[in-house]
């Protein structure tokens, strides 16, 4: 049966996913991609920036487990881009990734402005919808054909699936450095034991992981 999940979201000490002031030049804030750091240390990562090597710790093994048998991708607007309000027509924003997006597959991004999908290299569709996260879901189960869904990001977009009850396995990764500012995951107790508990928690030299599964 498919699966919701969110996989290797990266959380500071005091609970933040991206530090203030994110822009077009500083999308993860300030200090944001601190938390990111531990990722393109290991296979999986260098991978995705097309380099060699890389460690194949305990780190590499849970965070290349994302990718496994997902067939589409659910995202926020912030993640998608630094663009706020109604679309631009003159300079169409198509996302951080370039012409070739790692997704290869369907990504539905939330936000209260319509747009037309766009179509990538690679196979990545970005589909966006305005009519909220069971909606989105919906869309995305059905784009999946019987592969899981995963909820990329960012804080706010996991952070509803999660107070929904909608996530069934979620990955939480905490990263031994202090923000001070920026956007948490949690902003209340939204979620408890009676929702979801620890499954796993696994230390490294870098970070330490945390699984979640919805009871």
């Amino acid at each position: 049966m498919a699966k919701v999940r969110v996989h290797g979201f990266s959380l500071s000490l005091d609970g933040y996913a991206a530090g203030a002031g994110q822009d077009r030049e500083h999308p993860l804030g300030r200090g944001g991609s601190k938390l990111h750091e531990w990722v393109f240390e290991t296979r999986y990562g260098r991978r995705l920036r097309g380099l060699q090597g890389g460690t194949t710790s305990v780190d590499d093994v849970l965070v290349s487990a994302r990718d496994e048998g997902i067939g589409a991708t659910i995202m926020g607007r912030n993640m998608f881009g630094p663009v706020r309000g109604p679309w631009k027509t003159g300079e169409p924003w198509t996302g951080w990734w370039g012409s070739d997006p790692p997704y290869h597959h369907r990504v539905f991004v939330l936000t209260h402005h319509p747009r037309p999908p766009i179509e990538m290299e690679g196979g990545t569709t970005f589909s966006f919808v305005p009519t909220g996260i069971l909606d989105a879901l919906e869309q995305a189960l059905a784009a999946a054909e019987g592969q899981d869904v995963l909820i990329g990001g960012g804080a706010a977009t996991v952070r509803q699936y999660l107070a929904a009850g909608l996530v069934d396995e979620a990955h939480l990764v905490i990263v031994p450095v202090l923000l001070g500012s920026g956007e948490r995951l949690f902003v209340s107790p939204q979620i408890n034991d009676a929702t979801y508990r620890c499954i796993e928690h696994v230390s490294t030299a870098s970070v330490t992981h945390l699984r979640l599964e919805r009871c």
